[in-house]
């Protein structure tokens, strides 16, 4: 069950995903809140399979960075903290969708997704102007942008909650993030130093 579950890791959170989506449709009386957060789920499928399968390899190009070799296996299991984040992100805002700062967090993402996947192009000196999943990035940064926008003109956040949502939302990838360095055998404290080694070494 273990093996099956980290080789479709992608598969099983586009499959859950998509039942939250026929969930949320089948409900009366949507919020604003929750009508973001449904969209933000169904960018967030597009979004893992556009960097991961479709054209895929934006987890291979942070390899290359890192100076690591994925297998096949170890690749597909790395999509579960990212699952787990996503399902984190997604349902938090979405029930407490009267907790302004659990929507910054998801809207903070957005953003976020849209800026790691621009940068990268830099940062992996891609030839292309393009990394694995920077279409979809793209649109979430966009809706990131309005949901935010929305909470502002409606006064429906205060300053802590636009502080404490982003704080959430960081603290959480960061959770994510050594998550999957410890699944590649880097300790996350490291991660900074071999990151900028591959910088200077790109020039």
């Amino acid at each position: 069950m273990i093996k099956f579950v980290k080789y479709y890791a992608l598969e099983i959170f586009t499959v859950l995903a998509m039942f939250f989506l026929v969930y949320a449709a089948m409900m009366d009386g949507l919020s604003v809140v929750q009508r973001y957060v449904v969209v933000f789920n169904f960018l967030f499928i597009l979004h893992e399979w556009e960097e991961g399968a479709y054209p895929g390899s934006f987890v291979d190009l942070i390899a290359s960075l890192l100076e690591k070799e994925l297998t096949d296996d170890l690749r597909r299991a790395s999509r579960i903290p990212t699952g787990i984040l996503l399902a984190s992100i997604t349902l938090a805002p979405f029930i407490f969708d009267k907790t302004p700062m659990l929507a910054v967090s998801i809207a903070t993402f957005g953003i976020f997704e849209g800026l790691v996947h621009t940068m990268g192009i830099r940062l992996f000196r891609l030839k292309r102007k393009y990394t694995p999943g920077m279409a979809t990035a793209w649109i979430e940064a966009a809706l990131g942008i309005a949901l935010l926008a929305y909470l502002a003109s409606n006064h429906l956040a205060n300053w802590y909650d636009y502080v404490l949502g982003v704080v959430i939302f960081f603290a959480a990838f960061v959770i994510m993030q050594n998550s999957l360095t410890m699944m590649v055998g880097i300790r996350y404290r490291d991660l900074p130093r071999l990151m900028k080694k591959q910088l200077q070494k790109r020039g």
